[in-house]
């Protein structure tokens, strides 16, 4: 056989152990469980065909009304490694450890990240995204040694996606001029986005963190004079969440209604806010169309 013929054989020889090198030995995958649909999403990318992830929050559930199901306690009780997020929004989980029995690792990515205050989602910042992603590849190298390199690698992959989104949504919202990048959602739950964008909150529809508390008549007719005062274009529902409210607080304040967000979870399956990557694209687009009056759009992010 020519050298020119050998090449092509070699090289195939050469990706298809690589590739054979990415399942574990004996296809015994990794069990591996993820609070938030969030977290098991990144946790997917990271882990590759070396772990089976579950997520215990279905696409669309509200984190902060979770409620157990039988199968959950048996889903951790045979996990090997839980990643939860971190904070109120999934402090349901000691509770179901204790029932579940079993002796899982767990890893609480909010505390590789710089919390800020008592803040749970950092999700909405891609650059936590980020340090999410690495810490994910830490604890999967430490169950499963053999994997490291692997989960390093696709680790820096999925990082690199996040900082291109990062940069690409940068240059979007700063298309919206300062004065009207401000910010109204159901529940206070896009401070790490406004953060990281230079968007001011001025309020949210349930004054909390928590979609469980439950405003009063005094804090909406409060929120109304202030977005009327700063002259806020859009208020943006949740997808979790029962718009009704956000539509006629928008009415009364004189202001547009804008374009559903996905704050606490991801969008159904086979939609673009399936992954973690175009739910903020998809909220960032929506939130420039909102706070600009529809006057600059940027399609395509992410």
């Amino acid at each position: 056989m020519t050298a020119r013929r050998l090449a092509p054989l070699l090289l195939g020889l050469a990706l298809g152990h690589s590739a054979c090198g990415e399942e574990p030995a004996g296809g015994a995958r990794l069990s591996l469980v993820a609070t938030t649909t969030q977290v098991a999403e990144i946790a997917r990318q990271v882990a590759g065909r070396r772990a089976t992830v579950d997520a215990l929050l279905r696409p669309g559930a509200d984190p902060h009304d979770y409620e157990p199901r039988p199968r959950d306690a048996r889903r951790l009780g045979e996990a090997e490694l839980v990643l939860r997020s971190g904070g109120e929004v999934d402090s349901w989980l000691h509770d179901l450890l204790r029932s579940a029995g079993g002796g899982p690792q767990v890893v609480t990515l909010i505390d590789a990240l710089g919390r800020r205050g008592d803040d749970p989602h950092w999700w909405q910042d891609p650059l936590a995204g980020v340090a999410a992603t690495r810490a994910v590849a830490a604890a999967l190298g430490q169950v499963d040694p053999a994997g490291r390199a692997g989960y390093r690698r696709r680790a820096r992959e999925y990082a690199g996606r996040l900082r291109r989104l990062n940069r690409s949504i940068a240059a979007c919202v700063a298309r919206v001029p300062a004065a009207r990048r401000k910010l109204v959602t159901s529940h206070d739950s896009l401070g790490y986005f406004a953060r990281r964008y230079g968007i001011e909150v001025i309020g949210s529809v349930i004054p909390s963190l928590s979609t469980q508390a439950q405003p009063s008549a005094r804090d909406l007719q409060r929120l109304v004079g202030r977005i009327r005062r700063e002259r806020v274009q859009a208020v943006f529902p949740e997808s979790s969440l029962n718009p009704k409210l956000q539509r006629a607080l928008a009415r009364e304040a004189g202001a547009r209604v804008g374009g559903r967000l996905y704050a606490d979870t991801l969008g159904p399956r086979g939609s673009r806010a399936s992954t973690y990557a175009g739910s903020l694209a998809q909220n960032a687009e929506r939130i420039v169309a909102g706070m600009s009056g529809g006057r600059v759009r940027c399609g395509g992010l992410g």
